[in-house]
């Protein structure tokens, strides 16, 4: 067992932004590229807002629904509904209106705030808002509230630690998302642990980059105000790609940020590429979210500034429950999950019974920092919250995580895989049976299987196998779906599914072949998908877009469309591809459109200003080489933004 010494009793986490605040009022709290938010105001602000949600119904126990289209009105809001009593929930503006609608209605929130695009009709704006970015005239910075000079009586809300402070949703093998109950005790105490174990202070400045409906957000804000940090915001909910990331965190001096471990890795790609180091202020990147693979952790270590700190942990256990910031020894052969936070359990079990240091089990997570249970899901509940017949403290519990680790001599807990099916997929848990119920609920399929690509792992590939024999290729072949045939069975599933758990890489083959196991034979049948064709059609003819003479550096007309598809098969690792081939047919997602960019810019000029959404209005190369070459090399491509 591996834990870490309890604090007896937590703090509520408004103690901590309180004290934050009469500690430090006129230090930043949040940053924008726009403007800047003190405590002071910040706190004003959120008191006035809070006064309006109680108003409207919000209270202990309830929930106040989050649906704003930038992360800093976001931050604010869970700082109100907090202020008010009740638990907030944040509606992600990358699920499909379906998928909106039901977490709507299943979350039965008292208020909503919002404007985003995917706000619910009844959400609304509190009065006094927060005055837009760069609209003060006279440039100084304005919180929007109204000072008349006297004191405002704060109103302590009568929550207590048990209560809900917030409702995230994860994936669940029922076909609907679970969602997770988080009560105020497990968020003060986590965002206490976490500005302790990263020695925040308040000089840092943590950029908060997650997607809003992610519970990397919890760890982004809290832990900041606890330690009198500042808070950085993006403009919008929009990805930065690896350049846009380092500009900025250049810019707004940050010293923290989280990353995805996929995410981490394209930034470390991109500074090897320009040869560049993390910016001066930055200290720590955490990473986490997948397994690590220990030679790009060393390299990161061996060249960059900034360190690093790798995390595990899930939702149900509020965000991370532990944490690994040391150097790694060149003969390990694993990057280490680290030690547990204050106020976390660790241990690894095999039929329920912890086991020795050095074995393994399955990691179990106990402590006063998990989660309540699932949202009007008890069954569930019991099945992963269980007694722990081990814990001295009367009621313990303990979460069952279906990974597979051990402890290695140095108390490090190591992470050895998963003891189910259920996959990482850029950061987000999915169980695979949901996405092949829906897949064999299309007309003509009949048995589905869905996995991470064997490269990146960061890409769903789906395998079906067609309901009428007479429709299926031979054994052993696997036909890439295109076209009509592939579109009857993504459109759906985007209709219902969030953007990463959409398999965007679909074959069909006469059968799903087994193991000696019983087990789907994966590795087969990656191996029939990445099978060379039996008769590979000529490629047209490389003919750049428009262009008729050679370029300045003597190269050939041909020269940047033969550029964009070597890139496009390189990035996607399929040198099948054609001039054609739409780049999200192939497995395109963002991360892969970042690396694609990246590579661009190294040799067109016309990339310089290439943003990822580009490839949304360009998706093949011929449409993306022509686009580059109508570009001004001096500015490069429109962002599309």
């Amino acid at each position: 067992m591996t834990a870490a010494t309890g604090s007896g009793p937590g703090l509520d986490v408004l103690d901590l932004w309180e004290r934050s605040v009469h500690a430090r009022p006129a230090r930043p709290a949040l940053v924008t590229p726009h403007r800047v938010l003190a405590y002071g105001e910040a706190d004003r602000l959120t008191d006035a807002w809070a006064d309006s949600l109680v108003e409207r119904g919000a209270a202990p126990g309830r929930l106040v629904g989050l649906a704003f289209g930038d992360p800093a009105r976001t931050v604010l809001g869970m700082l109100a509904a907090l202020k008010a009593g009740a638990g907030f929930t944040v509606l992600d503006d990358r699920l499909p209106a379906e998928a909106r609608a039901a977490l709507v209605r299943r979350t039965a929130a008292a208020v909503w705030l919002g404007d985003g695009d995917h706000a619910p009709e009844a959400a609304y704006v509190p009065a006094p808002a927060p005055g837009a970015p760069g609209r003060a005239a006279d440039g100084a910075v304005h919180d929007g509230a109204v000072h008349d000079g006297a004191a405002r009586t704060r109103r302590r809300s009568a929550a207590a630690g048990s209560d809900v402070a917030y409702v995230l949703f994860t994936s669940g093998s029922t076909g609907q998302p679970k969602g997770t109950v988080v009560e105020r005790d497990a968020l003060g105490r986590f965002a206490a642990a976490v500005a302790e174990r990263l020695a925040l202070t308040p000089d840092d400045r943590w950029l908060q980059v997650a997607s809003l409906g992610f519970d990397v957000l919890i760890e982004e804000v809290f832990p900041a105000f606890a330690a009198g940090a500042a808070v950085v915001c993006r403009e919008d909910t929009r990805a930065l790609d690896a350049e846009e990331l380092h500009i900025a965190m250049a810019r707004s001096r940050t010293t923290v940020v989280e990353l995805s471990t996929q995410y981490w890795l394209e930034y470390a790609r991109w500074l090897e590429a320009a040869a560049a180091t993390t910016p001066r202020a930055l200290r720590t990147v955490v990473v986490g979210g997948e397994r690590m693979d220990p030679r790009p952790y060393r390299e990161w270590q061996d060249r960059q500034p900034a360190a690093l700190a790798h995390v595990y942990g899930l939702t149900e256990c509020t965000v991370s429950s532990t944490f690994y910031t040391g150097r790694l020894p060149a003969d390990a052969d694993e990057v280490p999950l680290g030690t547990p936070l204050r106020d976390v359990e660790t241990t690894v079990r095999r039929d329920g019974r912890p086991v020795p240091d050095g074995e393994t089990g399955e990691i179990h997570i106990g402590g006063p920092l998990l989660a309540r249970g699932f949202l009007d899901d008890d069954a569930a509940t019991a099945r992963r919250f269980v007694p722990d017949p081990y814990a001295t403290a009367p009621g313990a519990r303990v979460y069952v995580t279906g990974d597979l680790g051990r402890i290695d001599a140095d108390g490090q807990l190591v992470f050895l895989g998963r003891a189910d099916d259920q996959i990482k997929i850029r950061g987000h848990r999915l169980e695979p049976a949901r996405v092949e119920r829906a897949l064999c609920e299309a007309a003509g399929v009949g048995q589905a299987v869905v996995f991470p690509d064997p490269a990146t792992g960061t890409v769903l590939w789906a395998f079906t196998v067609p309901a009428d024999a007479a429709a299926a290729p031979p054994p052993g072949e696997a036909v890439l779906l295109t076209g009509a045939d592939r579109d009857a069975l993504v459109a759906p599933l985007e209709a219902q599914l969030p953007d990463w758990a959409v398999p965007r890489v679909l074959h069909r083959v006469a059968v799903l072949p087994k193991n000696p196991h019983g087990k789907i034979d994966k590795r087969l049948l990656a191996a029939w998908a990445q099978a060379p064709a039996k008769a590979p059609a000529r490629a047209p003819a490389l003919q750049d877009p428009g262009a008729g003479a050679p370029g300045p550096d003597g190269a050939g007309p041909g020269e940047p469309l033969a550029t964009t598809l070597g890139l496009f098969r390189e990035v996607l690792g399929d040198p099948r591809l054609g001039p054609d081939d739409d780049f999200f047919d192939h497995g395109g997602q963002s991360l892969l459109a970042m690396r694609l960019l990246a590579r661009l810019r190294e040799s067109h000029p016309g990339a310089a200003g290439l943003r990822a959404s580009a490839l949304f209005a360009s998706p093949t190369p011929r449409l993306l080489a022509a686009a580059l070459t109508a570009a001004p090399s001096c500015g490069g491509m429109p962002a599309g933004r």
